[in-house]
């Protein structure tokens, strides 16, 4: 670590280098102030929202009581007044809980919420029998109201029991940060004395060592000596300019321009190299185009499976050369892995048995490009390719109440736990496709970002029976398909 600080300090201009030092400092000192600031903040903020929190949580407690009492008197007395109070507690009510429900508070909290939730629409219901006048119904929920009002006000001595357990906690650990950060400066400041010394005898090193060097030089110079060795200034900074300069005024000439001719000769045949690399390549529209003049030409001699294989392939490719960031629709998908599967069943014959799901047909919802197709070519490459006869591979769809249910099976190898760990940490290469180079990974990754939940994609597989993956494509997105 010596080593490199030197050399980082070292390729410095002697500016940058006091720069360096007094930064070094205020740094330093100003890590401590904020590092104090920060904590002390910290731990105010926590004071004072576990303060605010008991104040909400005994508002809530009264509230939920008189929101009892006015379900109560509305009741028995079913006065204009009292459905008025009630509204208001019930309204009071939704306001005070309402901040207990962020993300993040504790779980005990939530159950809390949970049962103020339950006591409004208690007291709601019990209001819709009164006004129906079901006496039966409106009795019973009356009953639970209280009892529901009564829980809250006992679950409210307990939650401030634990907060001011949580209080002694807090204080303790203020004590103990204290403590930490008394030493914590003392030690900073003797490492600052330290560093400030070390990088002072660094400073002061890195230059008086070359202006010797050049001042010796500069009397050899005096007397007359030009091949003298050169002056080596192990910097960065305006000595080593200096230094530079001075080698430079006794340097070979005709060596200088012999290797500005070789630079030349070298930069000469790096932009021939990459001339001839930018001719050597085919755009990829050009190549989508000229398979769809084969597949005409295919067609007009009379070549029909030719010509649809050859369109199959043109399809696959235009639909690949997409934006992958981009929504599509669901038949969009489907279309591409049926052209998949054309292309397939040419090489794979009566191996393998290919069913499209007809609801497939129907469905229509914005799904990302390239999300099927390397599922069933998965399922081609990695399942059914070693079998020599009776492979078989699915895909089905199912409608649920919020998602779309897409799943690719085979009847293949299947797929060990090891590789799906693999799969779903995203270092698998092994499950690639040979058509987009877009493999079960990729699609995962994707589907996460998209969708921005997990649960996008499952894996059933036994090995020697086969696999099956499972996506789960919500109905609603943000985006719309192209």
């Amino acid at each position: 670590m010596k080593k490199h600080l030197y050399h980082y300090f070292s390729g410095r201009t002697i500016q940058s280098k006091l720069t360096l030092i007094f930064a070094v400092i205020i740094i330093l000192f100003n890590i401590v102030t904020i590092s104090i600031y920060v904590s002390s903040t910290q731990l105010m903020q926590n004071y004072h929202d576990s303060f605010e929190t008991l104040l909400r949580m005994n508002s809530i407690s009264q509230t939920a009581r008189d929101l009892s009492d006015h379900t109560k008197s509305y009741v028995l007395e079913q006065e204009e007044t009292d459905l008025e109070d009630y509204y208001n507690s019930r309204l009071h009510l939704k306001e005070l809980v309402l901040p207990l429900k962020d993300e993040g508070i504790p779980i005990r909290y939530k159950n809390y919420t949970n049962m103020v939730d339950a006591l409004i629409d208690e007291s709601e219901l019990t209001i819709g029998f009164v006004l129906r006048e079901d006496i039966e119904q409106y009795t019973a929920r009356m009953k639970e109201v209280q009892n529901t009002a009564n829980y809250i006000q006992e679950t409210t001595l307990e939650l401030q029991d634990e907060s001011l357990m949580e209080y002694q906690t807090l204080y303790r650990d203020m004590e103990r940060r204290n403590k930490s950060f008394k030493y914590f400066t003392i030690s900073l400041l003797i490492t600052s004395i330290m560093l400030g010394g070390y990088i002072a005898a660094r400073f002061s090193r890195s230059i008086h060592k070359p202006v010797r060097k050049l001042s010796d030089a500069a009397k050899e110079v005096s007397y007359g000596k030009f091949d003298g060795e050169p002056v080596h200034v192990y910097s960065s900074d305006e000595l080593k300019l200096l230094g530079d300069s001075f080698n430079t005024m006794r340097s070979n000439i005709q060596g200088l321009i012999k290797e500005i001719k070789n630079q030349s000769e070298q930069d000469m045949l790096m932009k021939e190299l990459e001339l001839k690399h930018l001719q050597n390549q085919i755009h990829p529209h050009f190549l989508f185009n000229t398979l769809n003049t084969v597949s005409k030409m295919a067609y007009f001699e009379d070549a029909p499976a030719t010509s649809k294989l050859i369109e199959s392939l043109a399809t696959m490719m235009r639909h690949s050369l997409g934006d992958l960031n981009h929504m599509v629709d669901l038949q969009e998908e489907i279309k591409m892995v049926r052209n998949y599967v054309h292309i397939q069943s040419v090489r794979f014959m009566e191996r393998v048995e290919f069913y499209m799901d007809p609801l497939a047909e129907d469905v229509h919802v914005p799904i990302p490009r390239l999300t099927i197709q390397p599922l069933v070519e998965n399922a081609f490459i990695h399942g059914i390719e070693s079998l020599e006869e009776g492979g078989k591979i699915e895909v089905l769809l199912r409608e649920e109440l919020a998602d779309i249910i897409i799943e690719v099976r085979d009847n293949g190898v299947g797929i060990s736990d090891e590789q799906q760990k693999r799969l779903f940490q995203g270092d698998n290469q092994e499950h690639v496709g040979h058509v987009t180079g877009i493999g079960l990974s990729n699609v995962y990754k994707r589907l996460q970002l998209f969708y921005q939940r997990d649960d996008v994609l499952e894996i059933d597989s036994t090995i020697g029976e086969g696999t099956t993956i499972r996506l789960k494509i919500p109905k609603q997105v943000g985006g719309d398909a192209e």
